[in-house]
């Protein structure tokens, strides 16, 4: 298989969701803009989210794939069915209690998660109602994450990594059509949620079929598969957890701060998403099974030289991403969410929080890919214990950016706090002797910053001043930003290139 065309495809199916996702968050900032309504949603939606990244695609994927990868590759196909239709029951079943419990303490779980709401009239239950409708969206989506990683196991990438693309789709059609026969609108949202989590469930389930691994209800307690599963789960929930609570105690402390910090940081985080998921997750997705293979066949040079093409693609791309967000994250608020309700103010309040992400894009993909380097060996304590050093610190950040700073401040303390989990990871992966770095990484990086000052410079001048962006007009908004994105990424490219880089120099088969 070779991993830069699979890198390609997962990356480019990624760029119609994200491009999906900017143009959901552009309709939804036009017609719900940013204060009581969107802070309630966000709130109710973010619950959903954290346990989907802790249960689904966290958690879970990390204790199940690589044990899928070893029965594929050493147990045969009949052991392999019977373990992922015990695993699919007993998560199935888990699942639905979870949900249940969910929404009957909806009150409770607000009131931990947004205690400021409390303070101003009709915000706490308007977000209980909400939460009450998205919390079913974490059985979906679960099932979801676990259909994705039997085809993720099986080099099936592009239809788990296209997925995403049915519930943005929900949330843009609830939005223009469906918002108007809501009381309030936003409940439209929510229903937005609940349809885009059955959706995506029933995707994957045909191409699951033709596999034929469909899970059937098989609930076997004595399975020792399944247990292996959720032995590894436990670590890797607590780990996994680990770097959700910084951002739930983000949502703590910016509900205390002035209204529209909650959006504003929402907002902020979906545009780190974009680089983080076209890159980070992309290659985490194909990295992890592919690194689970070697550690089977015992192939420790091929599992450390993956590894360091890993690192210096994330560089390679991940360097000028997070230069070209701070210098154009005026222009890229007011191009995408800087209609109808969504204010001046909006923009320069968002684009202080972009700033604020940007500073720790590469450590936030990083993460990404060395912590595979510790899953793929079913070795989930040592991130967790790393993770734990990371949150304790990423706190102290917290109370001293968040009153200077107020919600910007929030935002740095996530980014450094990315950068630390990076350098722990990288620094465990080195000293057991995982990883070895390959000659030349002086060179590379020298190269590599000159071209992130060339394309640097020509962004500044290129940009303008940030208060100009909201005197254009829509359309001259898109087509000045489309231009000077591509003038930056053009003297990028150019200048690598004049640096001696070359695409086949990355080019990996496994």
């Amino acid at each position: 298989m070779n991993l830069l065309k699979a890198l390609a495809t997962v990356s480019s199916m990624t760029l119609v969701s994200r491009i999906l996702g900017l143009i959901r968050d552009l309709v939804i900032a036009r017609v719900f803009g940013a204060g009581f309504f969107t802070d309630a949603f966000f709130v109710a939606f973010k619950i959903p989210n954290l346990l989907r990244r802790l249960f689904a695609e966290g958690a879970f994927s990390q204790a199940f794939v690589p044990i899928l990868g070893e029965y594929k590759n050493r147990r045969g196909e009949r052991e392999t069915r019977l373990l992922v239709d015990h695993v699919a029951a007993g998560l199935a079943a888990a699942l639905f209690v979870a949900t249940l419990i969910g929404v009957l303490a909806a009150p409770l779980i607000i009131y931990v998660s947004a205690p400021g709401f409390t303070a101003t009239p009709g915000k706490f239950e308007l977000t209980v109602g909400l939460l009450r409708i998205t919390f079913p969206y974490i059985f979906f989506i679960s099932l979801t994450a676990l259909a994705g990683g039997i085809l993720n196991t099986y080099s099936r990438f592009s239809v788990p990594a296209l997925t995403p693309v049915l519930l943005n789709l929900s949330f843009i059609g609830f939005a223009l059509w469906g918002a108007p026969y809501f009381d309030p609108p936003v409940k439209a949202l929510a229903w937005a949620v609940f349809a885009g989590g059955v959706a995506q469930l029933l995707l994957q389930l045909p191409f699951l079929a033709k596999l034929k691994l469909l899970p059937r209800f098989r609930l076997e307690l004595k399975d020792e598969g399944m247990w292996r599963v959720l032995r590894q789960m436990g670590p890797a929930i607590f780990g996994v957890s680990i770097g959700q609570v910084s951002l739930v105690i983000n949502v703590i402390f910016a509900s205390f701060l002035v209204t529209g910090s909650v959006s504003w940081l929402y907002y902020a985080d979906r545009l780190m998403e974009f680089p983080t998921g076209l890159l980070g997750v992309a290659l985490g997705t194909i990295l992890l099974p592919s690194l689970s293979r070697h550690h089977a066949e015992n192939a420790a040079g091929s599992y450390s030289e993956l590894l360091d093409w890993g690192l210096r693609l994330t560089l390679l791309l991940a360097a000028p991403a997070a230069a070209a967000l701070a210098l154009l994250a005026v222009p890229l608020v007011a191009t995408l969410f800087h209609y109808g309700a969504f204010s001046a103010e909006d923009v320069f309040a968002t684009q202080r929080a972009v700033i604020a992400y940007s500073i720790g894009l590469i450590g936030l993909i990083m993460v990404k890919v060395l912590a595979p380097g510790f899953y793929a060996r079913q070795d989930i304590r040592t991130p967790v214990r790393m993770a734990l050093v990371t949150l304790a610190v990423t706190q102290l950040m917290n109370f001293a950016f968040v009153w200077p700073l107020k919600h910007a401040g929030l935002a740095l303390a996530i980014g450094l706090g990315a950068c630390l989990n990076a350098a722990l990871l990288l620094d465990g992966l080195r000293r057991r002797n995982i990883y070895s770095p390959r000659p030349g990484w002086g060179g590379f990086v020298f190269k590599l910053a000159i071209a992130v000052y060339a394309m640097t410079a020509v962004l500044w001048i290129a940009a303008g001043a940030g208060a100009s962006w909201l005197a254009m007009s829509a359309a001259a908004r898109a087509a000045h930003l489309t231009w000077v994105v591509a003038l930056g990424a053009a003297t990028y490219f150019a200048a690598l290139w004049l640096l001696g880089f070359r695409l086949s120099d990355f080019a990996k088969r496994v």
